[in-house]
């Protein structure tokens, strides 16, 4: 299994580079688990990080019950914030670096001190977040047409691909996040709305899931990591020439064009 973790995480990396997707991995690996999922996705930052790049942080996905129902799971799944994937508030995103781009708005966390598990609950998450930050997460599928199972996502780094940072950072004691607003809008037109309960009932709860998921691994959160928690709608396709603003009441907004 080892060999065949180290030819996928290859796989997937050289599709990335390429802009070229690849079957997905479900359709022909029939006796690949989860675990072997994690694997990948962990090879394949091992060979970033031997290329120069830093993690900066993690994300969850699959947070909603809508999201786990297509894809027939029932348990979120996460990936690696690497350097070189973040874009700045107002920057731009050159569509033709990515295979087939949505995306996402959140409530980023930016973590005060280190979080490892077991037994994370909700009130550690609370307890070790220095702030909160509007973000976009842009997810892409290095998997043909997003023909995806939690395996094919899991080890394709949860299809994510750059993350958009707001400029302002908000005290985490000072807002409510379960009933933060959000409101999504593409080319001025609003598309969706959200509210941070969206992610697994509250964003801090989808943290300290991936915070015990990530102890299995032997993995912690550190201070001053960006943690993503989840999507507070559904993912938002996007082309050439489009705008997004994702404004999430007092915590701010945080926009990114693309060409």
């Amino acid at each position: 299994m080892k060999e065949l973790v180290e030819k996928l995480a290859a796989e997937l990396l050289e599709a990335e580079r390429m802009n070229q997707p690849i079957a997905p991995l479900t359709d022909r690996y029939d006796q690949l688990s989860t675990v072997d999922s994690y694997h990948i996705q962990l090879e394949a930052v091992k060979k970033k990080l031997l290329e120069g790049r830093t993690v900066i942080g993690k994300k969850v996905g699959l947070t909603s019950t809508a999201m786990q129902n297509m894809l027939g799971v029932n348990e979120p799944d996460y990936g690696h914030l690497l350097d070189d994937m973040k874009v700045d508030n107002g920057g731009t995103v050159q569509i033709s670096t990515m295979v087939a781009p949505k995306v996402e708005a959140e409530i980023g966390f930016i973590l005060g001190e280190d979080l490892k598990g077991p037994n994370v609950t909700y009130l550690d998450v609370m307890m070790a977040t220095k702030f909160v930050v509007p973000t976009i997460e842009i997810i892409d599928s290095r998997i043909a047409d997003w023909k995806i199972k939690l395996i094919d996502t899991v080890a394709d780094n949860g299809s994510s691909a750059k993350v958009v940072v707001g400029d302002q950072f908000s005290l985490i004691d000072q807002v409510d996040l379960r009933s933060t607003s959000m409101t999504l809008y593409k080319n001025d037109d609003l598309i969706a709305t959200g509210a941070g309960a969206s992610a697994l009932g509250h964003p801090a709860h989808a943290i300290a899931w991936l915070v015990n998921k990530l102890h299995e691994y032997g993995i912690p959160l550190k201070a001053g990591e960006l943690i993503l928690p989840g999507a507070l709608s559904a993912a938002l396709v996007v082309s050439s020439g489009d705008t997004i603003t994702a404004q999430f009441g007092s915590l701010g907004s945080v926009s990114v064009s693309f060409q």
